[in-house]
């Protein structure tokens, strides 16, 4: 792979992201002055630090403009604005058709859209960085596998990760804008809500390398139908690169994934349950809190590994972790360690519960795929199994056919089964139609009424699966309920 330099460096030099290659990025003229180092970029002013890109964006609830003087007693070297400020603030307005001239630090930079603003300004920084960077996108399971992927890579390279769930147009410019020339990769989660929004991350991002998850209908109500949501996530290989510089890591036990491979001029990598992929898992056997056990096989060889995650669905989280060390040049001994040792705060935990109950918590999301998942883990343990179940949200369509679907399998797994939102009435309705006696169904409207009747029910070997969107509070219900050790 070639060196990438700043042009404005000498050759072999670092690039470095300075408020001038700001300017530049957003207006296409190069200042000669503002030669003060870029120490970090944020939306939020309480995450500001000595040095900052402040990003004043005007979101439902709050509004980065009102926070500038906070942002700039923290020390923000630059503030992207949108809109007239205090005359107190310097301003340098990079509008089109407007003249400006040198205003000293710290400053704002006017623009017409911050947002675009900073995307120009990632995209441009992302051209001067040498570093593969590996773009992760699917319906269920891009966020533990964009953590385990990267635990994978730091066996051997300086890899960075995108926080949290910074992963829309918003949050992936920030993270691409934390990454230091020192980097050698990047593993960057994209989501999905509308069509065209992955072309765009994927045109700042630039990714070698594209990992396909699987394809549900989650966001189905902002996608439309699932066709939109096909071609959502096909985005990202249609960007790839040709091969062998670029590599499609595509689920092949999915067949809208699978299918995928006609759409792209990289390298197919398949992963998956079947021994037709590239790289395969079997004999799994799931061993409840301790993990799962399985066989990997690629190519000529074989090996047999407990992985720490929990449930038989974090195979192919798995799988496709070690399918990005291979496409990268990694050997199974660099490899099998950021699997086996996993330090990764992943999304599906065990947490203490009251009088002696376990809870697990996987509250993160929820879509019919990942709680049936999660069901599937509930089934694996021993002791009283509960269930309380939220509601599924954006499922458009397919929202309650998705629902009954879990309800259906809750009532193979749960013995006491607890709903909680209006939605999730479809989840006991059809749990009790599938078997479930009605005297081990509880219905409750909000995640308050859980906290309260889950106190009194739960106690000494009871173990409670708590799964739902948290658009109805279903974090809350663990928070409350989790007893320090």
């Amino acid at each position: 792979m070639g060196k990438t330099t700043d042009k404005s460096t000498p050759d072999g030099e670092r690039p470095l992201l300075t408020l001038a290659s700001v300017i530049e990025a957003i207006s296409g003229a190069r200042p000669e002055a503002y030669p003060e180092a870029i120490a970090d970029a944020a939306i939020d002013s309480r995450l500001v630090t000595p040095g900052s890109l402040f990003v004043a964006v005007e979101g439902e609830h709050t509004d980065g403009h009102d926070h500038l003087p906070e942002v700039f007693e923290r020390g923000a070297l630059v503030a992207l604005i949108e809109r007239e400020v205090d005359p107190e603030f310097r301003v340098l307005d990079l509008r089109s058709g407007s003249d400006w001239e040198v205003v000293e630090t710290p400053l704002c930079l006017r623009v017409e859209s911050t947002v675009q603003a900073l995307q120009a300004t990632a995209k441009s920084w992302r051209e001067k960085l040498d570093l593969r960077v590996i773009a992760i996108t699917g319906s269920v399971g891009k966020s533990t596998t964009k953590e385990l992927a990267a635990e994978v890579l730091e066996q051997r390279y300086r890899t960075h990760k995108n926080e949290g769930n910074l992963n829309n147009e918003i949050g992936l410019p920030l993270s691409l804008l934390k990454i230091t020339p020192a980097h050698e990769r990047a593993v960057l989660e994209m989501g999905f809500y509308v069509p065209g929004e992955i072309a765009l991350l994927s045109e700042i991002a630039r990714p070698q390398v594209g990992v396909i998850t699987n394809i549900s209908e989650v966001h189905l109500e902002r996608a439309g139908n699932m066709k939109a949501i096909v071609d959502g996530k096909r985005e990202l290989v249609e960007s790839l690169p040709p091969g062998p510089e670029g590599v499609a890591i595509l689920n092949f036990d999915d067949a809208r994934v699978r299918e995928m491979a006609e759409r792209t001029e990289a390298r197919v990598f398949y992963y998956g349950l079947a021994p037709e992929a590239d790289i395969w898992a079997g004999e799994i056997e799931g061993l409840g809190l301790e993990g799962v056990r399985f066989v990997f096989h690629y190519e000529d060889e074989t090996f047999k590994v407990r992985v720490p995650l929990l449930g038989r669905h974090s195979v192919h989280t798995a799988l496709r972790a070690a399918a990005v060390g291979l496409t990268e040049g990694m050997s199974w001994d660099q490899i099998l360690p950021g699997l086996t040792q996993t330090h990764s705060q992943l999304r599906l935990v065990a947490v203490n519960g009251p009088g002696g109950s376990l809870i697990l918590d996987d509250t993160y999301n929820a879509a019919p795929a990942s709680v049936l998942a999660a069901l599937n883990l509930l089934e694996e343990l021993d002791g009283r199994r509960i269930a309380v179940l939220g509601d599924m949200l954006e499922l458009g369509e397919f929202e309650e056919r998705g629902h009954r679907l879990v309800g259906a399998r809750a009532a193979e797994v749960a013995q006491h089964l607890v709903t909680v939102g209006e939605r999730a009435r479809w989840i006991g309705d059809e749990a009790v139609r599938a078997g479930l006696p009605e005297a081990q169904l509880t219905t409750l409207s909000d995640s308050d009424e859980a906290v309260e009747h889950l106190r009194r029910e739960i106690g000494e070997g009871d173990v409670v699966l708590v799964k739902g969107s948290r658009g109805v509070g279903m974090d809350n219900i663990v928070s409350e309920l989790e007893v320090s050790e």
